[in-house]
């Protein structure tokens, strides 16, 4: 019987386990993967430069060789820049149980799943995590759009994603497998247009959204901005252009009000509306582009009745200016040089009525209105800030009734010189 060797073979076993350790490095990549062409790096591996804590723990988030590590007390870190279409790449390690997000287009405060939208960041085979929605789980957009499972790794494993926003579409990539692949505008819950106002956001900041409670890391982070400047009167995918720029097709003068317009026949509204369109026009004109009020009519009303939609509409006024939006032909999301600020639902008497924030721009420049109405309840976005959050509309001229279910759109008359440009409505066929 031959003795063997254990030298030469102790070296092979400690060669097998070099070679197989240096493999599995290599398929796990490295904290310093080269910039992709037409990206930038986001993340310079050493400082938090180009980054600011939105809340919690301010040393949460730290830079250690090319890894931003997690710590399970962390909360939201989010970069100095807004954007708008762009992608973001990054790699990503969970602990067992760990928890964690992408927030974008969100605002620097609040529940960035709420304010914002939330891509999940998450360790679906741990076990506490086996009863979740399917909105919860990783990668999809926290309880609005559900992923498709089965993308990630192996806990204590690196994963690399790629997030990609371009307008309504968002599209995810986990491990080279799509995940979410989804237009934003097919979206009809009304549940979750309630709960979820950020979801419709245009533009916000990226970041990542901690939430314990375990340890997670990032790493090869780069963004590239795909962002291109806006023309006007030509409307964003899946809206249609209340105006052409050109002219006032589309548009009507005012006759009477909804009540009233309702106790007429065909015949009667046809006969008034005629002299009412042919004196509208001789006040609200167009020039470059752009709808102009000289003060003197009556409100501007669109030639056909919504009921659930979201409206974009760009706005400006004079010194001490005055004007609003009619939804369903009832007054009004209020637009005014005022201290109060604009976007709130000025005729509300049991409702709140004055907007949450001031978000107006200086006197003189243009601002956004992204008006979401929903059955009674109106959202408004003003300069791509939250003013009025789901709240009830009531009806101006019958108080013991609910909002008309349908009317006209109406850009309100109060005597002062006003402009419009960029008007544009998506009708939605909500569902419960």
């Amino acid at each position: 019987m031959h003795r063997i060797r254990t030298g030469p073979l102790k070296a092979l076993i400690a060669m097998y386990c070099l070679v197989t350790a240096c493999a599995t490095v290599l398929a796990q990549g490295s904290a310093n993967e080269p910039t992709p062409r037409g990206f930038v790096k986001a993340f310079d591996g050493e400082t938090l430069k180009g980054w600011r804590v939105a809340n919690g723990d301010p040393n949460a988030y730290v830079p250690d060789h090319g890894v931003l590590l997690c710590h399970p007390t962390a909360l939201n870190l989010f970069m100095e820049k807004q954007y708008s279409d762009f992608i973001f790449k990054f790699d990503f390690k969970l602990d067992h149980g760990a928890n964690n997000g992408i927030g974008i287009r969100t605002s620097f405060q609040g529940d960035a799943a709420y304010v914002g939208m939330e891509c999940q960041v998450l360790d679906d085979d741990d076990p506490m995590y086996a009863a979740l929605e399917p909105g919860q789980y990783h990668s999809s957009i926290y309880k609005v759009v559900a992923a498709k499972r089965g993308s990630l790794k192996p806990a204590g494993q690196w994963n690399t994603e790629t997030i990609t926003a371009i307008g309504r579409h968002i599209k995810i990539v986990v491990n080279g497998m799509t995940t979410i692949d989804t237009n934003l505008n097919n979206v009809t819950s009304r549940e979750i247009f309630a709960v979820h106002p950020g979801f419709r956001r245009s533009t916000g900041y990226i970041g990542f959204l901690g939430h314990g409670p375990a340890e997670c890391a990032f790493r090869n982070i780069f963004i590239k901005d795909l962002s291109k400047p806006e023309k006007d009167n030509k409307p964003p995918d899946g809206f249609a252009a209340l105006f052409n720029g050109k002219d006032l097709k589309g548009w009507k003068g005012l006759v009477k009000d909804p009540p009233a317009r309702h106790k007429m026949t065909k015949e009667q509204l046809a006969a008034l509306q005629g002299p009412a369109d042919t004196e509208a026009f001789k006040h609200w004109t167009v020039n470059k582009g752009v709808i102009e009020y000289d003060g003197k009519n009556n409100n501007l009303c669109t030639a056909k009745d919504y009921a659930d939609f979201e409206m974009l509409v760009d706005w400006k006024l004079p010194p001490k200016g005055d004007s609003g939006i009619y939804l369903r032909g009832s007054p009004q999301v209020q637009i005014w040089d005022n201290p109060l600020g604009s976007g709130g639902l000025y005729n509300n008497e049991k409702n709140p009525s004055n907007p949450t924030v001031v978000a107006d721009k200086p006197i003189g420049e243009w601002n956004r209105f992204r008006i979401l109405m929903i059955g009674d309840k109106v959202t408004v976005y003003l300069n791509d800030v939250l003013v009025v959050n789901n709240v009830t509309m009531e009806n101006y001229w019958e108080r013991d009734k609910p909002i008309y279910p349908i009317e006209q759109i109406e850009l309100q008359h109060h005597g002062d010189r006003l402009w419009f440009k960029n008007i544009y409505i998506r009708e939605i066929h909500t569902t419960p």
